[in-house]
């Protein structure tokens, strides 16, 4: 007989529902996983997923809204905040970069889960773009905007800056091999690629 399902309370039971499928999903995507193999990684029957999650959309917003509201992720956003509004960019932009490598070695599957919902083509990645990509960007993207009309930054395009950095941070955090560089070097070097180009003082010179 198989041992009863320990009772817990409710936000402890969706708390663990979440852990459950995003350690699943990080590690054999959307189309891979079930909701029966996220139910015996629980410990709980399918019924009781369904109870705390009506559809399997409710799972992936929860998802989306677990990592957004975590004491990480909100304290990285009071970071880049505080950096706009002292208009360091400098600051603004070792932080991202912090936070982007940081995060990976901290917990990566929610960055594999993205990433697997991008590959997937899963309606996961349209959520967390719309409830926190699309919104980040685009203040991000005014903040700099303000910055490049002021005179303080080059007048690139400020949505490629951003991208820019997201992508050499995360490529590095996904691909980085140990000792070839560490994580604070990288941050650096990024922030410096990000200030000051990679062109020598010698404009002609080839």
């Amino acid at each position: 007989m198989p041992s009863p399902t320990l009772r817990l309370p409710a936000t402890d039971r969706r708390r663990q529902l979440i852990e459950a499928a995003m350690d699943l999903f990080s590690r054999k995507g959307f189309a891979g996983t079930t909701t029966k193999e996220i139910a015996l990684a629980a410990g709980v029957s399918e019924a009781i997923i369904f109870r705390h999650f009506a559809t399997k959309r409710d799972l992936y917003t929860a998802i989306i809204e677990h990592n957004i509201n975590s004491t990480g992720a909100q304290q990285a956003l009071a970071g880049i905040e505080e950096c706009m509004k002292r208009r360091d960019d400098e600051g603004l932009f070792r932080t991202i970069a912090r936070e982007i490598i940081g995060g990976h070695r901290k917990d990566a599957r929610f960055e594999r889960l993205m990433l697997h919902a991008s590959l997937e083509g899963h309606e996961l990645a349209t959520i967390y773009r719309r409830e926190f990509g699309l919104p980040m960007f685009a203040s991000l993207r005014a903040y700099l905007d303000r910055r490049q009309r002021s005179g303080a930054l080059r007048h690139i395009n400020s949505g490629a800056m951003i991208v820019a950095l997201c992508g050499m941070a995360n490529y590095f955090a996904l691909n980085a091999e140990d000792g070839i560089l560490k994580d604070d070097q990288a941050v650096e070097a990024f922030t410096s690629i990000m200030m000051n180009g990679i062109r020598g003082k010698n404009k002609k010179s080839k």
